[in-house]
């Protein structure tokens, strides 16, 4: 690996505008553990795990904030705090990213093993937020994490470019995750989208079940509406990292463009805010509870059709079910 270039020096508007990502970031994992909090109904399995991932967005929203903010000129505690946390975060994110889309493949490719999705819960929890850990805490306890004059990353501090060995503590703590990240995830939408075509040319030849013709096509329609936008955002918020990460490695000063610095501060900061407008924004049965909670503190008051709030939602659901899990157990939310 060659020597290090020199410093990225970051312009007070190319600050400004990594500094508006993360705030947005922040607030939009903050808006969707709201979500799940007021509306336990909405509580399915795979949103339980995407408020883990909105969790770790929010972490890493913060922690990079802190970062840009001080824009740090060199080594220092908060540096390596910082960066502790961020690196924690941030691998986590790509765990939890990973999780969501394997979970929803089991449970729609492989639908008679949904009775085991505690432990897998439990396994989830154990490599999502374990190996993060791990790695993390031998990264500052070998002294790797510190300053890297922003060739790597945007203002914020990682990797030790000092380092003999920073190119195996970069993949480490983040690149070989996210690299692997870029294969799985759509490998995982490929089969589940080739299993709903199936699906949909199995229906077609069996129209006398329409209970079930029903269910599995708002299933289907769901999924392949959803699914079809992890991989893409994923790839396109955290590309440019890597283009970074491949010229550092060059020793290209193509790393210290305008414009990759931008893109990457923002595609590394702004995973919480695409995630919220996915799954919050993007999806009615949420936006259209938000919309009566801010618009008309009346409307705040459950209904028969729609309950606002966690006091009536042994009312929505008699039998122990919500109608959103009664439709579609353990996927994301209907759009």
């Amino acid at each position: 690996m060659p020597s290090p270039a020199p410093p990225t020096e970051l312009l007070p508007s190319e600050r400004a505008v990594v500094l508006l990502s993360c705030v947005l970031s922040a607030l939009g994992s903050g808006l969707l553990v709201a979500t799940h909090a007021l509306w336990p109904d909405l509580r399915t399995r795979a949103r339980r795990l995407l408020l883990f991932l909105s969790l770790a967005d929010l972490l890493s929203a913060a922690s990079y904030f802190y970062g840009v903010l001080q824009d740090f000129a060199g080594p220092s505690w908060d540096c390596v705090l910082q960066g502790a946390l961020s690196t924690f975060a941030n691998t986590s994110s790509f765990f939890w990213t990973v999780a969501i889309a394997l979970y929803l493949y089991l449970s729609i490719v492989r639908v008679a093993r949904e009775p085991r999705g505690g432990r897998l819960l439990w396994a989830f929890h154990v490599v999502s937020w374990g190996v993060p850990l791990v790695i993390t805490v031998a990264a500052v306890a070998l002294k790797k994490i510190g300053y890297d004059a922003s060739d790597v990353s945007v203002g914020w501090c990682w990797i030790d470019l000092e380092a003999e060995d920073r190119l195996l503590w970069m993949l480490l703590t983040g690149k070989l995750w996210e690299m692997l990240a870029y294969v799985t995830l759509p490998v995982l939408y490929f089969l589940i989208r080739k299993h709903i075509n199936r699906a949909h040319e199995a229906l077609s030849e069996y129209r006398p079940i329409l209970s079930e013709a029903h269910r599995l096509q708002r299933h289907a329609s769901v999924a392949d509406k959803k699914l079809i936008f992890i991989p893409l955002i994923f790839i396109c918020l955290r590309v440019w990292s890597t283009v970074r990460f491949v010229l550092t490695l060059c020793g290209s000063p193509a790393v210290r463009s305008p414009v990759l610095v931008v893109l990457h501060g923002i595609g590394n900061t702004f995973q919480g805010g695409a995630n919220c407008i996915m799954f919050v924004l993007c999806t009615q049965a949420v936006r259209t509870r938000l919309f009566s909670l801010c618009c008309c503190g009346c409307l705040s008051q459950p209904s028969a059709e729609s309950p606002a709030g966690p006091p009536k939602a042994p009312a929505f659901s008699k039998t122990g079910e919500s109608q959103g899990s009664r439709h579609t157990p353990d996927e994301l939310p209907r759009t």
